[in-house]
């Protein structure tokens, strides 16, 4: 992945279930989920994540080789069928303070 070119993404998740679930259930989820978007992280495909205080909500950035493999990517997350999603594609700009 590391010689890989990657596309980045801003992606905001927001989240609306799931719905009548047992708290065990959604510690399972929860559990699975954090243990993909790990490994998800351990690859380089989610680079950054941050929360929306007081809301269901978060930003991440993210790293495909395209929009495709960005939602082949997120719909693998345990978390799918209950987000719903903004993504933003990235472009360099010139004056990126990474770049000096």
């Amino acid at each position: 992945m590391a010689t890989e070119k990657l596309v980045e993404f801003l992606v905001n998740i927001s989240f609306v279930g799931p719905v009548g679930w047992s708290q065990e259930d959604v510690a399972a989820l929860v559990a699975k989920e954090r243990a993909h978007a790990a490994e998800l992280a351990r690859e380089g495909h989610l680079v950054r994540m941050w929360r929306v205080p007081g809301r269901r909500e978060n930003w991440g950035l993210w790293r495909a080789r395209d929009a495709t493999h960005l939602h082949e990517i997120i719909t693998g997350l345990p978390f799918w069928p209950y987000m719903q999603l903004t993504v933003h594609p990235m472009a360099s700009h010139p004056v990126d303070p990474l770049k000096y």
